[in-house]
């Protein structure tokens, strides 16, 4: 398959992206191939350890290659958008929970559907050039792939500001979110796959890793909490229209980009799953009932447009003046019936 390299190598199973020109964006026969690899591996004695990794310097994968997703969708065909996501987030939850260490090597963009498949293993490694992002809400959608959940996890409000506001974490900011694990310069990369091939052995990442950069995150952690703390994303925008904080400043400029109904939406999703009952399949299921409505009732067809297609930057958003009624968010997050996303493996 040209877009992935898949195989054996010593003691590792071998998953490499090969699109860097197109930022290794993930297709959906590429997240098939992913799949069915893992399946294979888990019960390989062969296999001790998983690594991923991508091509090129720019990017891990800056998400998911929505093409197909809008050709299909603006022609009143929701069935493979809603197939795409499913899968992807069945995909998601089986790295999440595989019984194998999964290395992953975060160079330049992770984004989107890049977190999806490379921040839920059990490693995950960033070096200097490294940025993770989840810019969803600038295209219509929440963010996904199992984000919600580490949005839920981050420290204070964290979560909301980063999904609201498509932040991109730096190495140290994604340390310190909950996004990656260590830091090693990516001189060592090579060597140190090398090594894990050989020896099958995960835990020697940690005798390679190095202090990673200051997290701006970490600094402005109370101005975060203060302003993303309220009840819905009015209360939110309200906050940050009353401060004259730089920080508040950019988050609006950045949230004046983005859809107020997906804003909304990423709010109310991390205020249900917070809370002792949380887990990855619950947060995958609730991220899964906004994409199956994204493309019919939602502004996901307006945001490719507007940033891929016409690229003119001037997307026409449900509630433009930012205030996405609670009965639209409701309608977004209701449970699907029998379309709930599940996870019984066929």
């Amino acid at each position: 398959m040209p877009d992935i390299d898949i195989r054996i190598t010593g003691r590792a199973g071998r998953i490499t992206l090969t699109r860097p020109k197109a930022l290794n964006a993930m297709t959906y026969d590429m997240c098939m191939a992913i799949d069915t690899a893992l399946r294979n591996w888990r019960e390989d004695d062969a296999v001790d350890l998983v690594i991923m990794d991508a091509e090129g310097d720019k990017a891990f994968c800056a998400g998911g290659d929505i093409a197909d997703l809008y050709e299909t969708g603006i022609k009143g065909n929701f069935d493979f958008g809603r197939t795409f996501w499913r899968d992807e987030y069945r995909l998601n939850a089986l790295i999440f929970e595989y019984p194998k260490p999964v290395v992953s090597f975060l160079q330049g963009f992770t984004m989107g559907g890049g977190v999806g498949i490379g921040c839920h293993g059990s490693h995950r490694i960033v070096g200097e050039s490294s940025k993770i992002a989840l810019p969803e809400c600038s295209i219509g959608l929440v963010p996904d792939v199992g984000s919600t959940l580490m949005l839920a996890l981050a420290p204070g409000r964290l979560g909301e500001y980063l999904g609201t506001t498509g932040h991109r974490m730096g190495p140290g900011d994604a340390i310190f979110a909950g996004f990656a694990d260590h830091y090693i310069p990516i001189t060592q990369w090579p060597d140190l796959i090398e090594m894990l091939e050989a020896s099958g052995d995960a835990e020697l990442l940690a005798t390679h890793s190095t202090t990673p950069p200051e997290s701006e995150l970490a600094k402005q952690q109370a101005q975060i909490d203060a302003h993303f703390a309220g009840e819905s994303l009015s209360d939110i925008l309200n906050s940050l229209s009353q401060s004259d904080l730089e920080l508040a400043t950019k988050a609006l400029e950045l949230m004046g980009r983005n859809s107020p109904l997906s804003m909304a939406c990423t709010v109310e999703i991390l205020h249900r799953l917070r809370g002792p009952s949380l887990t990855q399949r619950k947060a995958l299921e609730l991220e899964y009932r906004y994409t199956f409505r994204a493309m019919e009732h939602g502004d996901f067809l307006e945001g490719i447009r507007a940033q891929i297609i016409d690229k003119d930057r001037n997307p026409r958003w449900q509630f433009a003046d930012q205030t996405a009624p609670a009965i639209a968010v409701s309608k977004m997050l209701q449970p699907l019936g029998r379309d709930t996303l599940t996870f019984e493996e066929t």
